[in-house]
């Protein structure tokens, strides 16, 4: 799923495209995308973009005078921006991509399509009328980028979970998912099933400032990496990541291979070492498979070709 850096990409580019620009419309692969009724959808072309802004993990388009569409790509919803210069007037505008395509936006200056992979349709749009409507959508969550430790610390404490549930939790942290908050707590040096009510003052303090440290710097490093061309790398695995998506492989501070824990369709990236003394945390599966046999000590666990001998 797009989280807060590879959203607030988008939000650059979407910007620098489509402020002042008239929608003209809207074209649907696939009807169910609309999770709203009123007002229609059509309500939208003909209209000027006037605002281009994140809420959570969802993007909004402000149109003229008072609407607002609202996308949430979800876990596979990607967008892709094309361009009509060059091209014959009967190949304009673009055809929606196959099964993938849920909709083109159509500007004067190009059309923004959305794709997701995959069979499942989770991606919506909505649009709605006026900025109460469009609160009503808002998780509520704390911006992470501009929070101070106070406000941090209170939306940290407010209940008992672990930390990286809390992390992901959007009603809590604005735009944190899974990935980057595996990269936050391997910068902060916590164990993600640190519970949040038990941190120590300097450990809150760690946590914060590995927050907006991890989320700048992956705001940075992707802006640096797509230039002035549209965004169209957007993946939750990245190679240069420290331990998200690198189960077996050696921390990059370390050393020690990269832990995890499965749960559903998703996974927690962790080093021992690093996060939880040397104590690899237990995987319901593996730990189940392994038995009497599955080893918590790192030290002896062995190198990470040792591991990859055990997955």
């Amino acid at each position: 799923m797009p989280e807060l850096p590879d959203i607030a990409l988008y939000l650059e580019h979407l910007e620098r495209r489509t402020s002042g620009r008239r929608l003209l419309g809207v074209r649907l692969g696939n009807p169910f995308l609309v999770r709203s009724v009123e007002p229609p959808l059509r309500e939208a072309s003909g209209r000027a973009v006037t605002s281009v802004r994140r809420l959570g993990k969802r993007i909004v388009l402000g149109l003229e005078p008072d609407l607002f569409l609202v996308l949430h790509l979800m876990i596979a919803g990607r967008l892709h921006w094309k361009e009509p210069s060059g091209l014959p007037k009967d190949v304009w505008p673009p055809k929606l991509p196959g099964k993938r395509g849920l909709a083109s936006f159509d500007f004067e200056n190009g059309s923004l399509l959305l794709t997701e992979a995959g069979t499942k349709r989770r991606a919506w749009l909505r649009l709605v009328r006026g900025e109460a409507a469009l609160a009503a959508l808002d998780p509520g969550g704390l911006e992470p980028l501009t929070a101070s430790l106070e406000s941090f610390r209170e939306a940290l404490t407010r209940e008992t979970h672990t930390v990286k549930r809390t992390l992901t939790d959007p009603r809590v942290f604005s735009g944190i998912g899974n990935a980057y908050s595996d990269e936050i707590l391997h910068r902060a040096r916590l164990s993600p099933f640190a519970l949040t009510t038990k941190l120590s003052p300097e450990e809150t303090s760690r946590l914060h400032g590995a927050v907006r440290d991890t989320l700048q710097y992956w705001i940075s490093k992707l802006r640096a990496e797509t230039g002035d061309a549209f965004p169209e790398k957007v993946t939750a695995f990245r190679d240069d990541m420290a331990v998200h998506g690198r189960f077996g492989k050696p921390c990059p501070d370390c050393a020690a291979p990269v832990q995890r824990i499965v749960y559903s369709d998703n996974e927690t990236n962790y080093c021992a070492v690093c996060q939880t003394h040397g104590r690899r945390l237990a995987d319901r599966a593996l730990s189940r498979l392994l038995g009497e046999d599955f080893q918590r000590d790192m030290g002896k666990l062995g190198s990470a070709e040792s591991l990859e001998e055990l997955s």
